[in-house]
Order: C-alpha cells, then sequence, then structure tokens
C-alpha cells in the first residue's frame, strides 16, 4: 500500500507535478459538474433514476474499449474477485450516484456533495469499529468539525425547514462512496484501475436498466429543453456532458492525475471539487449559499482535512476522496 512517505518520495521526484497538479484540478471539476447537469435534467421532468441510468450507460460505453484492452490476458483476476467486483458496482457505483442524484433533487448541489464527502470520516469509525483501528485524536477533532459544520451547514439552529429525504439519499450517497474508498484502496486485486472503473459503471448501468424495466426505479424522461440559469439547452447537451465529461472524462483525469501525484496530494487536490460544484450551481441553477452555510461547508472541508491529516499521524492508508478507482492505499459524484 502507498503510504504518506510513499508518495511524498515520488512527488519530489517527478518533474511534472505542476502537469500533474493541472490534471488533478481537471478531473475534479469534470466531477463537480455532475449535479448541475443532473439538476437541470430532474427540474425539466426526468426522474433522478433516469438521469443517473443515461449517465452510466455513456459512460461504460465510452469506457467499454480501454476496459476491454486493460484485460487482456487478466480475465482470471476478474474471475478471482468477482465479488468484489460486483459490490463494487453495485454500492460504490450505482448507490452512490443514484442516492447523490436523488439528494440534488431536492436540495442544494454543494449541499449534498459535501454531505457525501463525510465518507473518510465514515471509513475511520468503521475501521475503528470493524477492525479496531482507534481513529487518532487529530482524526477525532476533525470529524467534530465537520459535524459542526454539517450543523451550521444544513441551518439546524436557525429552524430552517430541512428536507429530511435529501438529508437521507445524501448520506446513503455517503455509504456509497464509503464502500468506493475501502474496496479501491486494496491494492491485492490486480486489477487495472480504468477496468474497474469500466467493470463497475456496466454493472450499474445494468442494474439499473433491470430495474427500470420491471418498475422497480422510477423512469421518466422527456426531450423538453433544459433550463439553466444562463439559458435553455437541447436535452441532450446536458445528457452527454454527464456520460462523457462529468463521467467518462473525469475518471480518465483522476486516473492520470493519481499516478503523477501520487494518491496522497490527489486525495486533497480532489476536494476543489465540492468548490467546482458550488460555483456550477451558483452560476447555472442560482443556488448561492447564505453565510451560516458557507462556513459551515468550510468547516466540512476543514474537518475532512483535519481527519486524512490524522491518517497520516496514525500511518494509516490514506483514503482518496474522488470518485476515481485508481491503484491507491485507501471519495464523488458522485
Amino acid at each position: 500500500m502507498t503510504t504518506l512517505a510513499d508518495d511524498s518520495i515520488r512527488i519530489a521526484s517527478r518533474p511534472g507535478v505542476s502537469r500533474g497538479m493541472l490534471v488533478a484540478l481537471g478531473a475534479a471539476v469534470s466531477f463537480g459538474m455532475s449535479g448541475v447537469f443532473a439538476r437541470g435534467l430532474i427540474d425539466a421532468g426526468w426522474s433522478p433514476g433516469a438521469a443517473v441510468t443515461v449517465r452510466m450507460w455513456v459512460a461504460a460505453l465510452v469506457l467499454l474499449v480501454p476496459t476491454l484492452l486493460a484485460l487482456r490476458g487478466k480475465w482470471r483476476i476478474v474471475r478471482r474477485n468477482a465479488v468484489m467486483v460486483l459490490v463494487y458496482g453495485v454500492l460504490a457505483v450505482t448507490l452512490a450516484q443514484l442516492c447523490y442524484f436523488q439528494a440534488v433533487a431536492v436540495m442544494d448541489v454543494g449541499i449534498a456533495l459535501l454531505i457525501e464527502y463525510t465518507a473518510p470520516i465514515a471509513v475511520v469509525l468503521w475501521l475503528w469499529i470493524r477492525r479496531g483501528e482507534k481513529p487518532t485524536r487529530r482524526s477525532l477533532l476533525g470529524a467534530a468539525v465537520a459535524f459542526v459544520g454539517l450543523v451550521l451547514m444544513l441551518d439546524i439552529l436557525t429552524g430552517a425547514q430541512v428536507n429530511l429525504g435529501g438529508i437521507l439519499f445524501a448520506l446513503g450517497a455517503m455509504i456509497g462512496a464509503a464502500t468506493y474508498f475501502v474496496l479501491s484502496g486494496r491494492a491485492d486485486t490486480g486489477l487495472p484501475p480504468i477496468a474497474l472503473a469500466g467493470l463497475g459503471l456496466l454493472i450499474g448501468a445494468v442494474g439499473l436498466a433491470i430495474a427500470a424495466l420491471i418498475g422497480v426505479l422510477p423512469f421518466e424522461w422527456t426531450t423538453a429543453d433544459v433550463e439553466y440559469s444562463v439559458g435553455s439547452v437541447p436535452w441532450f447537451v446536458p445528457v452527454l456532458a454527464m456520460g462523457l465529461i462529468a463521467t467518462a472524462l473525469a475518471y480518465i483525469l483522476g486516473i492520470a492525475s493519481t499516478r503523477m501525484l501520487g494518491s496522497r496530494l490527489s486525495s486533497f487536490v480532489a476536494l476543489s471539487e465540492v468548490v467546482a460544484a458550488m460555483v456550477f450551481s451558483a452560476l447555472m441553477l442560482g443556488q448561492i449559499p447564505g453565510p451560516v452555510q458557507a462556513i459551515g461547508g468550510a468547516l466540512v472541508l476543514a474537518g475532512v482535512v483535519v481527519v486524512k491529516l490524522g491518517e497520516a499521524d496514525a500511518g494509516a492508508p490514506s483514503l482518496v476522496v474522488e470518485a476515481v478507482p485508481v491503484e491507491r492505499s485507501g471519495p464523488v459524484d458522485r
């Protein structure tokens, strides 16, 4: 597994750190667009299930050829890790994306994403309960700071009306993201990163399509134009943008940046996805957080950073806060 020291050595010895930072920022910005595109479709009459199903099918088809090329001569590895790949596709990909889209249907994109981004804290708690790996004081402090930030972000203290369903869906996305962190942190599978991404998306796309066909998943869509603050666009524009830019391109850039920077640095850069999502939601949806919510969001991000620094204190494997399955030790939109 990759440790902080390993990453530091690798980063210091590589001349292309600046280029890697740009690629990592590109991945974060790409991922940050997904909630905005989805909210536009949902407001136009699409169900969240239809939006996420189409998103995954577009991305899965784009990554199909690279996945098959990466798996040449390695299908035995896929069979050996079949259960893990299935769980990854169902929970780490499908549950995270579906719950996130359900959440952004009824609450601001930035708030939903911030709740999902508390996943590293959930992983720390899971490791404590499951494996007895007690978190450091810094990790506990970070968790407390993030909790205070969530309270402020949701405006609970001011008596504002809270959409309980949206919060529960965002927490479901957090569980999916936490599952992703745990599974993608395994360095013993031998699966190429892009193959794991492609297989996970394909499993999710097929599963959601079956659920829609048998009537379990509401699947409603329309060809009406999609309205954003900057104007209206044909329905296929956000559909293709979600699949090509916010999923396929984002996965590719994320994989490349993590290999260039190492897992620790790239995971911190990935936090900029939240900022990107908030900027896009403000520009395209008019969702501007109030002062208290902005302070709460900043505290959530600060808490996650402190938790991750606590991992380094404990010598624990790093948890990546970006939805890109890459070779790393130890969270998306998405």
